[in-house]
């Protein structure tokens, strides 16, 4: 078999398209969830803590004034930007627990599925007739 031909059997398996259609889905579901945190949570959460945005917060390395925004402090030498990693972690959070959700409302449409019904298996007629033997002998 030639090799076009093997990744050409590779390639149409179910299982690869279903991956790739996932991970499309999944960068954009990315995004919208990047998207609600940056532009919808964070707002309100820096609102909370002062009216300041979260992703801005940093402690300089290098001796840099706290008073500059975080593009420039980098520019200066090495920064720890935690508020950045707060952002990024809350973004994960909900994420997950979106996920979390979207799992649980299958599982729960799988529970919801009726289950067929399980058919009555006729005994085979050598056993009915090995019952009667017995019934007979007890007797």
């Amino acid at each position: 078999m030639s090799m076009m031909q093997e990744f050409k059997d590779f390639a149409s398996k179910g299982n690869v398209v279903d991956l790739a259609v996932g991970v499309i889905i999944g960068a954009a579901f990315g995004k919208i969830v990047d998207s609600l945190v940056a532009d919808i949570v964070m707002p309100v959460v820096g609102k909370i803590f002062g009216g300041l945005d979260f992703s801005s917060y940093y402690l300089g390395l290098n001796g840099q004034a706290s008073g500059l925004a975080l593009a420039e402090a980098k520019k200066a030498g090495a920064v720890l930007a935690y508020g950045n990693f707060i952002t990024i972690a809350l973004n994960f959070i909900i994420l997950a627990f979106i996920i979390f959700q979207m799992v649980r409302l299958f599982n729960k449409m799988k529970k919801d599925e009726p289950v067929a019904a399980v058919a009555e298996v006729a005994t085979p007629e050598d056993v009915v007739l090995l019952r009667e033997i017995r019934d007979a002998l007890r007797k």
